[in-house]
């Protein structure tokens, strides 16, 4: 992850001291404005322990005048100070401390500074770069309201770098482009620097490597011209990564060098063991400070006591009652008012969590509705294609290679929707099919789909069925696969030079359930003992000693999932050096009744005596010919356009039967498509043929006048009889 830090909180604190103390000049802030300009000093110097002692010096001083201003602006200096150190949590901790204080004020400086912040934490640290980025938003839109021009230029410096760390190098780019010419008019040496390092990221992973050189080395020149030690560090890290991506092993060995060379001198552990304790110093610091209050409320209520008691000797009692009164009402009042700021801080964190939630979730959609269609849409292309060799090419029909290709591209449609809706599996709204199978073609299938593995890895792949399990069996047979799959792919690609073993056993026969034990065991590296309890988790990738194993760290975690869906568990036994067992139990029904009738079901005929005529409006020329040749090889006759404004001429010239309507569309899309169609007093059926997710689109596509909806990819079959089904329909309506 490329990464600059720009710590613009510090070095224009000095201005806007200054600034302030102008004011409000008196002794007691003077003192404590020479107290945080120390700590800016210390700080530009990489003297942490020395910078922190001078903030918490300030904060003292600050609680004993009452000033919110400065324990705003020391609470935030302590907070750069612990994040430049990595003591994230700290860091967070005091920048809160600051907001609240902040938020007393209504000050936009202060908000500008402390999210900005924020930003930082979150996004350095790896914490949530989304987050860190959403906070630079506010920092900026806090810099823009105050019309701060650095500010400006540093926060979108940070925001440049934030997307070039999440690989959106355009975005980033754009921020860049809007302040560069002003930072290089300007006389200030970081804002130059972090510009220069920005600029070499973005050209380093653009394929300018002599360009992101030049910059990086003039970046390295302006942080040595001024000993900025910390941000050395990291144009160290980011030569590191340029020379690695281009292969320049020993200028990426020299920089590596620098860099650890560098660290130790900048984080050693005497300054780090110093902070901790200047952490600890600043907490007691506070809580003395709460206590003196306390103790000078109690020694102010003594005095007005014993002055009363002497004035009104005689009405002692009296006044003792209304005195408690009065402290009991007094409480009361507190409780309400510290109860009040409470609810009041407590509703606003939970609104900005609501926003943020809701932010997510809406982009979370976004990611899935497109990256389903983008997926399912050339998906759709090579399933279908397939279909046509294996139709004109009758002496590859046997051919397992075509059969592992058509497999394996349905296998990887239904990962690529399992990946993409793994929170629907965890709420528990994935629900198992019902089909009739034959499991051992289903495994022989899978064996020749993960045969290139195991020659690869020269492993022999052995498969075991049990003779007693029945030759039909009814479940989900699909996501049966995906586990197996998964299981077999991880044992060869774990495996070298050894063998692999898929073994089926009838365990038990319940009613008409009969329960199946699957086990995929291996002669690989093993799995060590600490490591075995989290290997089913999301985006766990076991650390390798001598390979290294690509994956997305998926693939288990999703076994597991589907696992449970059969209501079962998944269990391994596994030895380092040894080898690994996976095992788990299936109970699928055996039904002779129940499966011919389910075969009855899918069963379609294709010889129906009706020849419809079909309108196709799809903008794709690879979908066009696979959808073209499913609906000729049905006996039916086709007329194909590429958008909506087309089909509606088509429509005014010839007479259909059916339109089958892509919804994603250029010009015009199917949904409006759909409604001109229906208020030109066109009533033929509409089937949508979408790559969307089906609950997505329906509400719309009903609303839209459609009859039908069919997900891409699909099969012929399947087609065709939703068009034959609506079409007997409207016949029957009409």
């Amino acid at each position: 992850m490329n990464k600059i830090k720009l710590n613009s909180l510090l070095l224009f604190l000095l201005f806007f001291c200054s600034a302030v103390y102008s004011r409000e000049n008196n002794e007691e802030k003077e003192v404590i404005k020479k107290h945080l300009n120390q700590a800016v000093v210390d700080f530009s110097d990489a003297n942490y322990d020395k910078a922190l002692e001078s903030s918490k010096q300030a904060l003292v001083k600050a609680f004993a005048i009452n000033d919110d201003l400065l324990i705003a602006q020391s609470y935030n200096t302590i907070g750069a100070i612990f994040n430049e150190c990595s003591e994230t949590a700290k860091a967070i901790e005091f920048y809160n401390k600051a907001l609240v204080y902040a938020k007393k004020l209504n000050n936009d400086k202060l908000y500008n500074w402390i999210y900005s912040n924020l930003g930082s934490v979150y996004y350095f640290n790896d914490i949530d770069v989304l987050k860190g980025i959403n906070y630079y938003k506010k920092a900026l839109f806090f810099a823009v309201k105050i019309k701060d021009t650095a500010q400006i230029e540093y926060t979108k410096l940070n925001l440049a770098s934030a997307y070039f760390a999440i690989k959106k190098y355009d975005l980033g780019n754009e921020q860049i482009n809007g302040i560069k010419a002003q930072i290089l008019s300007k006389d200030n040496d970081e804002a130059k620097m972090s510009l220069h390092l920005l600029l070499g990221i973005y050209a380093s992973n653009n394929n300018k490597k002599a360009e992101g050189e030049k910059h990086f080395f003039t970046a390295k020149s302006i942080a040595e011209k001024n000993e900025f030690d910390a941000f050395l560090i990291n144009i160290y890290e980011n030569f590191v990564r340029h020379y690695k991506l281009y292969k320049d092993d020993t200028n990426a060995r020299l920089y590596q060098a620098k860099l650890d060379s560098l660290n130790k001198i900048v984080y050693s552990e005497d300054k780090l063991d110093n902070l901790k304790k200047a952490a600890t110093q600043i907490e007691l610091q506070e809580y003395k400070i709460q206590l003196g209050k306390i103790e000078k409320e109690n020694e102010q209520q003594q005095k007005t006591l014993k002055d009363s008691k002497l004035i009104v000797i005689l009405f002692i009692v009296i006044l003792i009652i209304l005195l408690l009164l009065l402290l009991t009402l007094y409480k009361n009042i507190k409780l309400r008012e510290q109860a009040n700021l409470e609810l009041t801080q407590a509703n606003e964190a939970l609104k900005e969590a609501k926003e943020k939630a809701e932010e997510a979730s809406q982009l979370k959609s976004q990611f899935v509705s497109t990256i389903t269609h983008e997926l399912r849409t050339p998906l759709y292309g090579v399933i279908g294609i397939t279909n046509i060799i294996t139709d004109e090419h009758k002496e590859l029909s046997n051919s397992p290679h075509l059969k592992s290709l058509k497999f394996s591209a349905k296998y990887l449609l239904s990962l690529v929707n399992d990946i993409l809706q793994i929170n629907k599996i965890e709420e528990k709204r994935v629900v198992l099919e019902s089909l009739i199978f034959n499991l051992a073609d289903e495994i022989t299938t899978i064996q020749n789909s993960v045969e290139y593995i195991a020659d690869k890895n020269n492993n022999k792949l052995s498969i075991e069925i049990d003779t007693a399990i029945p030759e039909f069996l009814i479940g989900d047979k699909l996501r049966l696969s995906q586990i197996i799959m998964n299981l077999l792919s991880n044992a060869l690609k774990f495996t070298k030079n050894g063998e692999v073993t898929l073994m089926a056993d009838l365990k038990k026969v319940v009613d008409k359930k009969f329960f199946i034990e699957f086990k995929v065991k291996d002669t690989g590296v093993g799995i060590a003992k600490e490591h075995q309890d989290k290997i089913f988790e999301k985006f766990v990738q076991i650390e390798r000693k001598e390979e290294d194993y690509q994956g997305t760290g998926l693939g288990l975690s999703i076994v597991s999932r589907l696992v449970n869906l059969f209501e079962s568990e998944i269990h391994l036994e596994s030895e380092e050096n040894v080898g690994t067992t996976f095992f788990f139990t299936i109970g699928f029904e055996y039904d002779e009744d129940k499966s011919r009738e389910i075969i009855n079901n899918i069963e379609v005929d294709l010889s129906d005596s009706h020849l419809y005529n079909i309108l196709v409006v799809e903008d794709n020329k690879i979908n066009q010919m696979v959808t073209k040749k499913i609906i000729q090889n049905s006996n039916m006759s086709c007329t194909i356009v590429d958008d909506g404004y087309a089909a509606i001429v088509a429509l005014e010239r010839e007479r259909f039967d059916l339109i089958l309507m892509d919804i994603n569309m250029p010009l015009i899309n199917g949904f409006e498509t759909t409604r001109k169609i229906r208020e030109k007093g066109i009533t033929i059926p509409v089937i949508a043929l979408t790559a969307f997710d089906k609950q997505e689109v329906t509400e719309e596509a009903i609303s839209a006048g459609m009859n039908d909806i069919m997900v891409k990819p699909f099969e012929p079959s399947k087609l065709f009889q939703v068009i034959s089904n609506n079409i007997k329909n409207k016949e029957s309506v009409s």
